[in-house]
């Protein structure tokens, strides 16, 4: 989701916005598990109305061509999923903004409208990713546990992803995509592009 679908990273978004971006970019230097990073960061959003944080990602831009390239896709009855290191809250919000199939992604507690600070990870097993890491969510254990649901093969699907988190997925996934990407994800891709368009090409 988060520089893939949309243009920038929503946590250093809401961080910005509510004063505490130096104390997130001192979690992300820490030797820990990246599971617990996002463990951590989730606290920082304790007390914050669940609404605010969904207007302040309503308003990050979407990647270019986004919209039309969903609907190209929809229109080949193909199936769109969004899994992200990010909050469910976010990728429910802009999978029906954009007409998804399905959203992955951590979940915040709420109390009532307010973030409590608590976290429920995706990867609630703590299954080791392809590259031997313990992320939040485990994108290749997704992406196997819906091909199993929809009844296709790892070869039937394209993966497309930015970071280091999508690695394993990239790599499991028919096509893998690097986009936006550093070399580290990139090595490990089948397609490196800076365009989404170029999906289209192979539908």
């Amino acid at each position: 989701m988060d520089g893939t679908l949309i243009k920038d990273r929503t946590i250093f978004v809401i961080s910005e916005k509510k004063g505490f971006k130096n104390q997130l970019l001192n979690v992300l230097k820490k030797n820990i598990d990246p599971y617990q990073k996002s463990i951590e960061i989730a606290r920082f959003l304790k007390g914050i109305n669940s609404q605010e944080c969904l207007d302040i990602f309503r308003n990050i831009k979407l990647q270019d061509n986004v919209l039309e390239i969903v609907n190209k896709l929809k229109e080949k009855d193909i199936t769109i999923a969004l899994a992200t290191d990010s909050y469910q809250l976010f990728a429910d919000d802009l999978k029906t903004r954009l007409g998804l199939d399905y959203a992955f992604g951590n979940i915040l507690k709420l109390n009532e409208d307010i973030i409590s600070g608590e976290l429920i990870l995706n990867n609630s097993g703590k299954t080791v990713c392809n590259d031997g890491k313990i992320y939040s969510i485990c994108k290749e254990r997704v992406l196997g546990e819906l091909c199993e649901r929809l009844n296709i093969k790892n070869s039937q699907t394209i993966a497309v992803g930015d970071g280091v988190v999508d690695i394993g997925m990239i790599k499991k996934a028919g096509i893998g995509i690097a986009f936006n990407s550093p070399k580290e994800v990139q090595i490990h891709a089948d397609i490196i592009t800076d365009d989404l368009n170029i999906i289209l090409k192979y539908i």
